[in-house]
């Protein structure tokens, strides 16, 4: 694998990271952006106004019920070990997958779909990545779609349209330019493709300035759902806080702009996140300051998942990715080896998949999410200070891979512990939480 160009320079593409590598050409980055000047200031002025509104109404806006049947989702490369991948999203069992289209390649296309015949029970969202040829010309860009539309419109649930736009080594340099973008995409569904789903915004990170400016605009456009790629891996555990603001937080503030915004329905998906691993350079998309070992991994891949869970406020929530060996569950680089946490993100998915939210308990920076499971109370307990906890006679308790735990006093830390009530007491407790 090695950088290669990505269809137009001075863009190319990282094989090692699966992202664009830095745009270094700094006078055409000084170029670009004072040709958007006017798109610049209007994210400003629209964030101004709509990110404090916002804030205000956050305490209004009332949780969904999510289906946990539809909420976990991997994504994949079809064209990374395909047979191999396929088992592997056998064996997990998401009901989703997440797959990448790049447009500087469309003639992988009959590939990609060939690929998707194969998982017929599994909903599949289609990110479609940009390049700067497309993002320029708009009628190459509509004509490519076209193609994908007319090949996947039956096969694919969601077509998400483009990919973070808030860094300009991915080729857009305004949030004007990415609405001109989706609007091709938005007029060819109402002219053509009425029964496809149209995703968008995909702002990545804590960057909720440029998402309010895709939400509030004078663009001829409607999201059937948005998109966000929120990371929170520079902050380090899931539950660290960024500017006061906690990811539960953040996924409130973030639900609320989608609330409040005329151009979409209420739904939101996160189709994107991930820590990177530790000693895997040049694979990682960070440099190694962010970088975490590998239990830390999916240790907070897990708690990153319950605590989105427990929002219910995304309909689904896609882990970046399986195959990839700085950052997914596989690493590949000799031969196929299952990272630990691709055990815990399985157990994950068998637990939850089908579970009913009752609640998410919080006290002092200690952790309880409860859960109803086939007539079954299920607690998932960690804590970010090292405690214990006693393990009681009605308590039937697994680690984060499944492995049965019989100690008679419980260590309750970071690797988060499944404790299944037995029915009689799970019976009781959840009537109790229901009154």
């Amino acid at each position: 694998m090695d950088i290669i160009p990505l269809m137009k320079a001075p863009f190319k593409w990282d094989d090692y990271s699966d992202q664009p590598a830095l745009l270094r050409d700094k006078a055409y980055k000084k170029k670009m952006r004072q040709s958007q000047k006017g798109s610049l200031f209007r994210t400003i002025l629209t964030s101004l106004f709509i990110l404090p509104l916002s804030l205000l109404a956050m305490p209004f806006v009332k949780r969904k019920e999510i289906q946990s049947e539809d909420f976990f989702c991997i994504g994949a490369d079809f064209e990374r070990e395909p047979q191999i991948t396929l088992e592997l999203l056998e064996e997990l069992d998401t009901p989703r997958v997440l797959l990448r289209l790049k447009l500087w390649e469309m003639e992988k296309l009959d590939t990609l779909e060939h690929f998707i015949d194969k998982l017929p029970k599994k909903k599949i969202t289609l990110k479609i990545l940009q390049d700067r040829e497309n993002i320029e010309d708009l009628e190459l860009l509509e004509k490519n779609l076209h193609i994908i539309f007319s090949k996947l419109q039956n096969k694919v649930h969601l077509f998400e349209i483009g990919s973070t736009i808030n860094r300009t080594k991915w080729g857009f340099f305004s949030v004007d330019e990415y609405m001109a973008f989706f609007q091709v995409a938005y007029k060819l569904k109402q002219n053509s493709f009425q029964n496809i789903k149209l995703m968008g915004s995909g702002v990545i990170d804590f960057e909720y300035h440029y998402t309010a400016h895709t939400l509030f605009n004078r663009a001829k456009i409607h999201y059937d759902a948005i998109s966000a790629l929120l990371y929170v891996d520079r902050r380090g555990a899931p539950e660290n806080t960024q500017l006061g603001f906690a990811l539960s937080d953040k996924l409130a503030w973030l639900s609320t702009l989608v609330w409040l915004s005329p151009k979409v329905k209420q739904e939101l998906h996160i189709t994107e996140v991930n820590w990177p691993i530790s000693g895997t350079a040049p694979y990682a998309p960070t440099s190694e300051t962010e970088c975490v070992d590998e239990e830390s991994y999916g240790d907070y891949m897990l708690r990153y998942y319950l605590l989105v869970f427990a929002s219910q406020q995304v309909e689904s929530l896609s882990w970046h990715q399986l195959i990839a060996p700085g950052y997914g569950l596989i690493d590949n680089r000799n031969r196929i080896k299952k990272r630990t946490a691709f055990d815990t993100y399985k157990y994950m998915v068998q637990n939850l998949k089908h579970a009913q939210f009752l609640r998410l308990d919080i006290k002092r920076d200690y952790y309880i999410l409860q859960c109803w499971i086939d007539e079954q109370l299920l607690q998932i307990h960690w804590s970010l200070k090292e405690t214990t906890l006693k393990n009681e006679d009605f308590f039937d308790v697994f680690d984060k891979n499944g492995k049965k735990v019989t100690k008679e006093i419980l260590d309750i830390g970071s690797s988060p512990l499944y404790i299944f009530i037995t029915k009689e007491v799970g019976k009781k407790v959840n009537a109790s939480e229901r009154v």
